[in-house]
């Protein structure tokens, strides 16, 4: 019989780490919490060091994503693909801006090329990034896969504001930390 269920779950340290309430008003708290989120992962051990986080414009909480790709054996359990199966779960819509609001992604490390794609799906109107892909590949094992050459021109086409090197100095801090632990080995 072939599975007819999925379940993706984040980490329950979350839960005290998180908190649902507070106002978010710049980039930089909105990618500090990306960055919390990844570091949190690694010290507990509970995936690879990334985080996400999607906001409204206004600054409020929405949704929160980690890495749990070797955890949950899923390829596509990714920080900025949990955060987005979250947030539209939460909101009841594939496309989050459907309704004429705007979203924010802040994530901890630039998107993969697998987020990169959903990025353009999910109704994003604004990309915060702290590491960029280049760190991820010199601090870790990591492969971002291909982006298009001018990908931060390709989601402005579309859309998409990107800012990023968002304390990207701290994002990166958790990939030498990752390393420290055994990266992979967990």
């Amino acid at each position: 019989m072939i599975p007819a269920q999925l379940h993706l779950t984040l980490p329950l340290w979350l839960r005290e780490h998180v908190d649902s309430q507070r106002l978010y008003e710049d980039d930089a708290a909105k990618v500090g919490l990306a960055i919390e989120l990844a570091r949190g992962n690694v010290e507990h051990r509970a995936g690879g060091p990334f985080g996400a986080a999607v906001f409204t414009a206004m600054g409020r909480l929405v949704a929160v994503g980690v890495n749990r790709v070797v955890p949950q054996n899923c390829s596509v359990a990714h920080a900025e693909m949990m955060a987005y199966m979250l947030a539209q779960q939460r909101l009841q819509r594939y496309r989050l801006n459907d309704d004429g609001n705007r979203f924010i992604l802040a994530t901890s490390a630039q998107p993969c090329c697998q987020c990169y794609g959903a990025t353009i799906w999910a109704g994003i109107d604004e990309l915060l990034i702290g590491a960029r892909s280049e760190d991820v590949m010199e601090l870790s094992e990591f492969d971002e896969g291909p982006l298009p050459a001018d990908w931060i021109g390709e989601l402005t086409r579309r859309g998409i504001a990107v800012r990023r090197d968002i304390r990207r100095d701290e994002a990166r801090q958790v990939f030498v930390r990752y390393r420290e632990l055994g990266g992979a080995a967990y």
